[in-house]
């Protein structure tokens, strides 16, 4: 039996309730938010609660009397009246050792939980399928012998499907490391597939790179600043069960580029060494082959009268000539003379300016712009991410490179990708492979607002896309990992159809918003000021929210 450390109150306009109880403790323990209590209750039973707000009372009527008390506000005096003061904690109920949650009584006694009673409190300690999502600390402000440090795991099931699938991450740039905790989780799910390794069931990684060269190593090892860094980082990682390497089966895909326009943040020589160990290739697009995505580079433009969509179809349907080019050259050349006045038009309801418009958003992106090309040049490590998509097997991951494009480029490279990995998981290349295409792909893309906001173009293919894996993706074996900045940002459908939510540091206004009104507000408050490497996960195994923590990642990281 755990330490005492106060008793249930249970007052005329604060009664206990099957949800939730109030306990007094001394005001010198230092407890917090998420730390679990075990009282004690009928029948020889015990329930046990989290507790959520904590709370100081003395006897004085209002604050007038204090400042009275203390010779009308003379700080350096000693109180004539000495004022009883106590703590007293409001917990919700989180469970029940035999199940049974009638209100607890008044007086029961409040315990200080193990490490097995507070596994078995937040439904830890029977998980099938457990994969790493982090680790937690009670009592982190007590004394040594009183802490508890417990690994989290999750069901792959509820993560990765196919009972629950779908991450999002939110946070504010910088502080949250929205990235860090992503990656961690995925090393978590690699590190479960090769230990776990079965012919029905396998997983895929595609991740986008969004910022610098943060994930254009990680299958080298971290230089850690310290070696006591590292070691402690180790120790973590021994306690969590993961394997202390970094990513495995790993290929990069940067844009292509020539020596006088350079398209990726990496570094020629880096690049040219992953080059010489066979896995970094530089991806193309050539007319013949893409020309049918070029919808995806309208992703972003509101088109309320369609005109877009109108020349998109008659391109991509290869009207009006457009199906005899082999070169992107002589189609920006057809479209430069659709756009004179005068000139015949093949299909009337296009008008001159709806091509000009078109003419300026497509040649920003194509017209000398090494990445649209006349031929690959496969044995010359340059590919089609499409066909290299296609070929995915398990247990690789594949990081696509994008940090450095347009914003319209950059929704290009996405959508084709996404869109290549849903005809795959659908079978509609009718590839003689297909027993071999993994049963899961997890889809890693940080900024999701870019693609998926609330403002977003209702017609955005894109936009479609993304909804269709939220909503299909879990039967498909497609899971979408997202980040953001800001969760109400995000389309209500995406982050609607998610399992998991994580949420790191967060602003005040962000928490306002409606996204965030099942949380109670002490936890809302922590929002603000949780640190880095520190998040509060939900997902519907845990019996409550979860304030968990992630060690530093294995993997090269560029400051």
């Amino acid at each position: 039996m755990g330490e005492v450390i106060g008793k249930v109150i249970a007052t005329e306009k604060n009664p206990s309730t099957i949800d939730e109880f109030f306990f007094w403790t001394s005001p010198k323990l230092i407890l917090n938010p998420f730390d679990v209590v075990k009282i004690s209750h009928i029948n020889g039973s015990f329930s046990y609660g989290v507790i959520e707000e904590i709370s100081h009372i003395t006897d004085s009527a209002n604050f007038l009397s204090s400042y009275i008390s203390n010779d009308f506000g003379d700080v350096n005096s000693v109180e004539n009246t000495h004022r009883i003061g106590m703590n007293y904690i409001k917990a919700q109920v989180i469970g029940n050792t035999k199940n049974i949650y009638i209100p607890l009584l008044n007086n029961e006694k409040v315990y200080m939980a193990n490490a097995n009673e507070i596994s078995e409190a937040l439904g830890l300690s029977n998980i099938k399928n457990p994969m790493i999502c982090g680790y937690l600390e009670m009592y982190k402000s007590s004394e040594e012998d009183k802490k508890v440090m417990l690994p989290v795991n999750i069901d792959s099931r509820f993560l990765i499907g196919p009972e629950g699938a779908h991450l999002n991450i939110s946070g504010i740039s910088g502080l949250a490391t929205k990235t860090s905790y992503a990656m961690f989780l995925l090393k978590s799910i690699q590190d479960y597939y090769i230990k776990n390794d079965e012919d029905n069931d396998s997983v895929a990684f595609v991740l986008f790179n969004v910022k610098g060269k943060d994930l254009l190593s990680i299958d080298e090892k971290n230089d850690f600043e310290s070696i006591e860094e590292r070691d402690e980082s180790y120790k973590l990682y021994d306690m969590l069960g993961l394997s202390k390497d970094p990513f495995k089966n790993v290929k990069y895909y940067y844009p292509y580029s020539e020596q006088n326009i350079w398209n990726t943040y990496m570094d020629k020589k880096t690049l040219y060494d992953q080059q010489k160990l066979n896995k970094a290739f530089m991806y193309k697009y050539i007319y013949e082959e893409d020309k049918d995505n070029l919808d995806l580079m309208f992703s972003s433009l509101d088109d309320p009268t369609q005109s877009m969509d109108s020349i998109l179809n008659y391109i991509i349907t290869n009207q009006g000539g457009f199906g005899k080019f082999t070169l992107w050259d002589d189609f920006l050349e057809e479209i430069q003379d659709r756009c004179q006045a005068g000139v015949k038009s093949y299909d009337k309801e296009i008008t001159v300016a709806s091509w000009r418009k078109f003419n300026r958003i497509i040649r920003k992106s194509i017209y000398k712009n090494a990445i649209f090309n006349d031929r690959v040049d496969y044995d010359n490590n340059e590919v089609r991410i499409n066909k290299s998509l296609k070929n995915i097997k398990k247990n690789e991951i594949h990081v696509i490179d994008i940090a450095k494009l347009n914003e319209d480029m950059q929704s290009f490279v996405f959508g084709d990708a996404i869109r290549t990995i849903y005809n795959l998981k659908l079978g509609e290349y009718g590839s003689d492979d297909e027993c071999n295409i993994p049963s899961k792909i997890v889809i890693f893309i940080d900024e999701l607002n870019k693609y998926a906001s609330t403002d977003s173009p209702k017609n955005s293919p894109i936009l479609r896309q993304i909804l269709d894996i939220a909503e299909r993706g879990r039967s498909l074996g497609i899971i979408l990992f997202s980040a953001e900045q800001f969760k109400s940002a995000i389309h209500s459908r995406v982050t609607g159809n998610c399992s998991t939510h994580v949420y790191g540091r967060t602003n005040a206004i962000e928490i306002a918003k409606s996204d965030y009104k099942f949380i109670s507000p002490v936890y809302k408050n922590m929002m603000t000021r949780l640190k880095q490497g520190e998040y509060i996960i939900q997902n519907p195994i845990f019996r409550s929210l979860l304030n968990i923590k992630f060690p530093k990642p294995l993997y090269k990281q560029y400051k």
